[in-house]
């Protein structure tokens, strides 16, 4: 018996027909394929009722899947245009898993073989990244902003494995976290006031804890008379003002050559006249090149892998060895203590709820190669609240216009700016 398997079939042929007689392109112009698409299903809805086609149950079902066909990416489409998606990932073709506020789901999408691989060259089209056994690693960008990580046979034992992480910005500022239950009003008074001022902010964090997302939050808190260069591996931030660089890294060549790492990101933001540098995450050695340009008096932000903010400063006393042996704890330990002064760490509970767990001061002093910190808040009980740490700087809140003993000593943070 027909089945509207078959009618999708027939009607996928069609388009894909119709497509290439008119030499259009679904991904850089689907409007005219969106409007293919519904005159061909209305036409096989006629051609259906006086013929042997199979009948079509559902014409906007059969439009939608068609469009996530020849337009999108197929099954996967459905998980990217979920707004409660987070995160899809992909462990073979019958093992689909997306994440929803946190937490994890074996889907029932199941993709046919070798259509995975269809898949992921079409979402690297865009990308000008390519992903081979001489580069069987590849970090891209999506069209809709996604950011998309495979990793392919023989590094994975059978199948490829792909990770997308979508850009679902839940909040844009400080107040909208402070609305989401992230943080505390007086916490984020706090955070505005150190970022006005000029202070440079660690955001750490464990993975999907919401590190990206509490840093577009400080970004938007800077002033907009500045000038913001951003430096990412793939573009993520979104800073909301008006004098914006953005840089992201580019793999190399088929040749092996063009390689722009994000150490060379750093180096370069140094010569285009910033107000404030915002590196996306740190990994290697560009935490040193990144540490001499804040110690230097560039105010700046960046997000680091921890499990704490203590261990946010021990990893960035660190990273920078990764640099060369001429680099040692002798430079680097003294040189963290001066040049981070806030670190705020992240963490997600067991319902995936991410909160605001600690937000620590670095005064500026270091001995026997540990550097000193100061809680400003903690976690107690669940709760963020006011731990007895200050900050370093007070002259730059006060230059700001901010009594920041008044701020932190005042639960209803009154301090607007």
């Amino acid at each position: 018996m027909p089945t509207a398997t078959s009618a999708l079939e027939v009607v996928d042929g069609e388009v894909r027909e119709l497509i290439r007689r008119r030499g259009l392109d679904p991904f850089s112009d689907p409007a005219p394929v969106r409007l293919l698409v519904r005159d061909v299903v209305a036409d096989y809805s006629e051609r259906s009722m006086t013929s042997a086609l199979p009948p079509i149950g559902d014409p906007d079902s059969v439009v939608r899947d068609v469009l996530d066909r020849v337009a999108g990416f197929g099954p996967l489409q459905r998980h990217l245009d979920d707004p409660e998606v987070e995160e899809i990932w992909v462990n073979e073709p019958g093992r689909v898993f997306v994440a929803r506020r946190g937490r994890s789901e074996l889907t029932t999408t199941i993709l046919a073989p070798g259509q995975l691989a269809d898949l992921v060259e079409r979402m690297l089209r865009t990308s000008g990244r390519r992903i081979d056994m001489s580069t069987p690693f590849v970090d891209a960008t999506m069209p809709d902003g996604s950011r998309l990580h495979v990793v392919i046979p023989d590094i994975t034992r059978r199948h490829m494995a792909v990770n997308i992480r979508k850009f679902v910005l839940q909040a844009h500022s400080l107040d909208e976290l402070v609305s989401l239950g992230t943080i505390t009003v007086q916490a984020a008074r706090f955070l505005e006031a150190a970022v006005a001022a000029g202070l440079n902010v660690l955001v750490s964090g464990g993975t999907q804890a919401g590190k990206t997302t509490l840093l577009n939050c400080l970004c938007a808190a800077i002033p907009a008379r500045e000038r913001v260069v951003t430096c990412e591996e793939v573009f993520e931030l979104r800073v909301p003002l008006p004098d914006v660089v953005a840089m992201q890294t580019r793999q190399p060549n088929l040749e092996g050559a063009g390689e722009i790492p994000l150490r060379r990101l750093v180096k370069e933001a140094l010569r285009m006249r910033p107000s404030r540098i915002v590196v996306g995450e740190v990994r290697q050695e560009e935490c040193l090149d990144l540490l001499i340009a804040l110690n230097s008096g560039l105010p700046g932000m960046c997000t680091l892998h921890a499990n704490s903010a203590r261990e946010a400063v021990v990893k960035m006393c660190t990273l920078p060895l990764l640099a060369g042996e001429n680099i040692g704890h002798a430079f680097v330990v003294p040189t963290v203590a001066a040049s981070v002064d806030l670190v705020v760490h992240v963490g997600s509970d067991p319902d995936g709820r991410r909160r605001v767990r600690e937000i620590v001061a670095v005064p500026g002093r270091a001995e026997d190669g540990v550097v000193e910190l100061a809680d400003v808040f903690t976690t107690r009980e669940g709760r963020l609240v006011r731990a007895a740490g200050y900050p370093p700087h007070p002259e730059r809140f006060a230059a700001h216009g901010v009594d920041l003993p008044a701020l932190l000593d005042d639960p209803s943070g009154r301090w607007t700016g």
